[in-house]
């Protein structure tokens, strides 16, 4: 399974996209850890592989130049928390 198949097959994720296979990776892996299981979750990883959706993760979680970032204060506390712990820097 690619990973437009896997948003495709779960479009509760990003129900407000006409065209999935144009969604970037950073998008998909933002709705996945806002919005997702640990299925889901665990399905991502198993595509990207964990390093690469820890790199869009900790790219995309920190606030920008306009100070903000699309991920729910808990996931980003989770998340940091999850691969510090599996993938120190």
């Amino acid at each position: 399974m690619d990973l437009h198949d896997f948003i495709k097959k779960r479009k509760y994720l990003i129900w407000w996209v006409k065209d999935y296979d144009k969604l970037k990776a950073e998008s998909i892996v933002e709705a996945t850890l806002n919005y997702g299981d640990w299925d889901d979750v665990q399905t991502l990883i198993k595509i990207l592989g964990i390093k690469k959706v820890a790199k869009i993760f900790r790219e995309k979680s920190q606030p920008s130049e306009v100070g903000r970032q699309n991920y729910f204060p808990e996931v980003v506390h989770y998340f940091k928390l999850y691969f510090n712990k599996y993938l120190p820097r």
